[in-house]
């Protein structure tokens, strides 16, 4: 660790450069005390926000929703035909047809101008009000017209027979969705029914990226000598879209403790700060040195490959997660840290990944003491080994998903059957 120069006065690059060292992560702990530090200091959010019914698909509800009305709001037919009294068509066959007189024809959209009596009918269409003194429909199929231009009714229908009843689907009262679920298609459809415009939901995370390094800059820019292009705000910022956050960019920041200490006071009012670079061990490695400065570290260094120089930690109550630089490190990281984290500060549902469970097509070697993530693509119904090393972003682009591969464990077979968790 460097040594702060005498007063109040901030460190400058060089004293940074000439003072800092190689600092080794000596220590590091399992994924499992890892997920557990981080569900314990990443409390969802109780920002709530109205929007347009529209725009709430996939929210989360932060105010049950009771109906206030029947749905549907009348008795309706079920079917294309002739809405009768069921009574008339009692003993109805094809060779013996009941003959009823159509008085009127109603659509969807209209209300019947008056009611039928027996012997009547009214044609009527799918979804239109159900005249007054009629209990049923009759299917169009099962009838025909008379020489007279009555109806014959082929068939008898019992009372309320292709008939929806008033407030057979939603009744007053009725629960529709309560706080804290999420509104799928059909729960949006729900609240649609009885006519809800708005609805109060909880606000999405915002959660800054950073990406670390003299090196890092932004794609579209000519890339000096020693330079490289910013893979990794992209690939998180896909992430955190996909997961219900608000990505919120930042460009890419000196490796200084000025530099960084001015963005992060920027990020402040963010609901989370993610870095990537600048949490390995190297000299210019300095966001250890900010969490020390402007927060807390909870934990440097995780047992797992790739990914291992992972830091967390929290400034007042914002929580930061640092993660390596290399594009494969960073977003194992992202799938195993990230994704659980936003969910949980967003109340989005745990995430359950889509699993395929494949024979390995070759064998793997894994290192001994890290939960290693291993990318395999799937070919000819079998999980092919793709990873090639943590800088390469192809190891994951040109794969479909990834084994898990726990720390006791230093060999995979072929032909062993493993899960492959699919992007």
């Amino acid at each position: 660790m460097y040594e702060r120069p005498p007063g109040n006065q901030e460190p400058n690059r060089e004293h940074i450069m000439s003072a800092a060292k190689m600092r080794p992560i000596r220590e590091t702990i399992s994924l499992v005390d890892a997920l557990r530090i981080v569900k314990g200091a990443t409390p969802p959010l109780k920002r709530t926000e109205q929007v347009p019914l529209h725009e709430a698909g996939e929210r989360i509800l932060a105010s049950t929703v009771n109906s206030d009305t029947h749905v549907p709001p009348f008795d309706r037919a079920a079917m294309d035909g002739y809405a009768v009294v069921a009574e008339d068509t009692f003993g109805a066959s094809r060779q013996r047809p009941r003959s009823l007189e159509c008085v009127e024809k109603v659509y969807t959209g209209t209300i019947p101008t008056r009611s039928i009596e027996r012997g009547q009918c009214v044609e009527i269409a799918t979804g239109a009000p159900m005249p007054e003194g009629a209990d049923a429909v009759v299917m169009v199929e099962e009838t025909d017209k008379t020489e007279d231009n009555n109806i014959a009714i082929m068939i008898p229908v019992y009372p309320l027979q292709n008939v929806g009843q008033r407030g057979a689907d939603i009744t007053p009262g009725q629960t529709l969705v309560k706080d804290g679920e999420q509104l799928t298609a059909s729960r949006i459809g729900a609240l649609a029914a009885i006519g809800v415009s708005r609805v109060e939901v909880y606000e999405k995370p915002r959660v800054a990226l950073l990406s670390t390094g003299d090196e890092i800059i932004e794609p579209g820019q000519v890339l000096a000598p020693g330079q490289i292009y910013d893979i990794n705000r992209f690939t998180l910022e896909t992430l955190v879209r996909s997961h219900g956050g608000l990505a919120v960019h930042h460009p890419p920041t000196a490796d200084t403790l000025d530099a960084l200490t001015a963005t992060i006071k920027s990020c402040l009012t963010h609901d989370f700060l993610v870095f990537s670079g600048g949490s390995s061990v190297g000299a210019h490695d300095l966001i250890v040195d900010v969490l020390q400065q402007h927060g807390e570290i909870l934990f440097h260094g995780i047992a797992v490959k790739p990914g291992k120089p992972t830091v967390f930690g929290r400034i007042g109550t914002m929580p930061v997660l640092g993660m390596p630089g290399y594009p494969t490190s960073c977003l194992s990281n992202a799938y195993m840290l990230l994704i659980p984290m936003l969910r949980r500060i967003g109340r989005l549902p745990l995430y359950h990944p889509r699993t395929l469970t494949l024979p390995l097509a070759e064998r793997i070697v894994s290192t001994t003491g890290r939960h290693q993530f291993y990318t395999v693509r799937v070919t000819d119904g079998m999980a092919m080994p793709a990873f090639k090393a943590s800088g390469d972003i192809t190891s994951m682009s040109l794969a479909d998903g990834y084994v898990e591969i726990p720390a006791q464990t230093d060999i995979v077979e072929k032909g062993e059957v493993v899960d492959v968790k699919l992007f």
